[in-house]
């Protein structure tokens, strides 16, 4: 797979990972609340975690598989 994060998207991508990976390890802690309506305490920070790992990953890689089947590209190389 080719390289389609890039620019504002993958900073984007980087630090709202990083918060909803924090958010969620502090959540299952129990040092924050994120439960939502009938949704469990542990069940919304481990759902967060895993948002914020994926976003994390697809940053770090600048590969997306849903930009792919979206067909959206925002990574562009460098001239040299």
């Amino acid at each position: 797979m080719e390289k389609n994060v890039g620019g504002y998207d993958r900073i984007g991508r980087l630090v709202i990972g990083a918060l909803l990976l924090v958010g969620g390890i502090v959540g299952y802690a129990g040092l924050m609340r994120v439960a939502v309506g009938p949704v469990p305490q542990a069940l919304m920070a481990l759902i967060l975690v895993l948002i914020g790992v994926i976003l994390l990953v697809t940053g770090y890689t600048r590969k997306c598989v849903l930009n792919s089947v979206l067909g959206m590209n925002t990574y562009r190389p460098r001239s040299r």
